[in-house]
């Protein structure tokens, strides 16, 4: 059971709104066990849809598109659709008298174009819009060799007409058709290697013959481990990813900081509000400007950990507000794990924090030398001392971070955080 997924829109052409509709209905088809053979996005071109019709029914059990079925001369899906089959558009009177009393329940006359989205391929059944006015299609493709057969449903492109219209009226066709077979996924993430040192360690794991499939994606340093199960059932499919997903944390070990939706910044805010202790986090910043401030803060009731932060900027600033003394500055430079050691341990002990975090880097495009060239940044962690409370532990660390000035600042802001995480884990960081 497979399917193909058509975006129709200029708009979604030049890519001036994101289509979203095609990940929503890949994840609704991957529920259910179908497998999704592509994506593709057609301009308002009455030719350019044909084609795409053509070439895609001819590869899929079911293709679904969405868009194009408005009232205005742009949009040409049914058309097209109609074209394709060697049909003319009939009227559906049914849904023209319930566009009729729309119109006239809002106190007006249906405009004469509206009538077009009464109208579809003769032989092919109108799928009821109960959010909008664009009724649905569904139809079935059968080549001229009468050899390739395929499912057509038509939504509109709005997405909340067309996530009602599948839900209600496309997918159990498709489910029906898998007989219980299920696509079950689950996304786990890490942060502090790069992707071919994750893939090394999970050796045979991914081997793209493995069902289970595990596949790796990487967006803002993260790489994402995306496991895919395809089984007869949703049990065994369960079954298998629960199998595969332990099987992947046993090879990657706490590198993994997150599953699904969870993103780094909820992870170290969950360890900080961790059972009956309530710790807090306190930031002194340089290079990311408030970044690791608004990374733990973008998080909902992080009040309950996040004390306060600083963005020191210059040497007077964290001489000033911070206290690090300017013959450390002078004699390291600001840049350098004296210095951002300073930073967290004074951070800290003015925030009365159990933990501060310090960064101070070169971000670029410039300001880097041959000892200290741009992407080169100092992360300092202060902790209460155990022994003696009003003292702190600080662990410094230097890094090299490639990439660009947006890059370099995300990931060092990133790795403060992984610093932290792993400190709460009772763990080193091994990398």
């Amino acid at each position: 059971m497979t399917a193909i997924i058509l975006s129709i829109g200029d708009e979604l052409a030049l890519g001036q709104t994101v289509d979203t509709n095609s990940a929503w209905i890949s994840q609704q088809l991957a529920a259910v066990g179908c497998e999704i053979f592509g994506h593709a996005t057609v301009p308002d071109d009455q030719a350019a849809i044909e084609a795409a019709i053509r070439q895609a029914a001819g590869r899929c059990d079911f293709l679904i598109i969405s868009g194009g079925i408005g009232p205005t001369e742009d949009d040409l899906t049914r058309q097209a659709l109609g074209a394709v089959m060697g049909v003319e558009l009939e009227m559906d009177a049914t849904w023209l008298a319930k566009l009729t009393d729309f119109f006239r329940s809002r106190g007006r006359e249906m405009p004469e174009m509206n009538k077009i989205q009464a109208m579809i391929p003769r032989g092919a059944m109108m799928i009821e819009n109960t959010a909008g006015t664009a009724a649905g299609i569904d139809a079935t493709y059968q080549s001229g060799d009468l050899k390739t057969t395929c499912r057509v449903f038509v939504m509109p492109g709005v997405p909340k007409e067309m996530r009602i219209m599948f839900t209600r009226d496309v997918l159990p066709h498709i489910a029906s058709a898998g007989g219980g077979a299920v696509i079950l996924s689950r996304t786990l993430h890490t942060f502090g290697l790069g992707e071919s040192m994750v893939a090394e360690k999970l050796g045979d794991l991914m081997n793209r013959k493995r069902n289970p499939s595990v596949g790796t994606t990487v967006a803002g340093g993260i790489v994402s481990l995306r496991i895919n199960a395809r089984f007869g059932s949703r049990d065994e499919a369960q079954k298998q990813l629960d199998e595969t997903s332990d099987a992947c944390r046993a090879a990657l070990g706490d590198l993994i900081f997150g599953q699904d939706e969870q993103t780094l910044p909820q992870v170290v805010g969950d360890l900080l509000k961790n059972g009956d202790r309530r710790l807090t986090v306190a930031t002194a910043e340089s290079c990311t400007g408030g970044l690791l401030a608004k990374m733990l803060t973008d998080v909902p009731g992080s009040s309950a950990y996040f004390r306060q932060g600083w963005v020191t900027y210059s040497n007077e600033a964290k001489y000033e507000r911070l206290g690090v003394s300017m013959e450390i500055l002078n004699v390291y430079g600001a840049v350098s794990e004296h210095v951002v050691g300073a930073m967290a341990k004074n951070a800290r002990r003015l925030a009365k924090a159990n933990f501060a975090l310090a960064i101070s880097g070169i971000a670029g495009p410039d300001g880097g030398s041959t000892s200290k060239p741009v992407g080169t940044v100092c992360i300092a962690l202060a902790a209460v001392d155990p022994a003696e409370k009003t003292k702190s532990i600080v662990q410094q660390r230097t890094f090299l971070f490639s990439g660009d000035r947006d890059m370099i600042r995300d990931r060092s802001a990133k790795m403060a955080l992984t610093m932290l995480r792993y400190h709460l884990l009772q763990t080193d960081l091994r990398f």
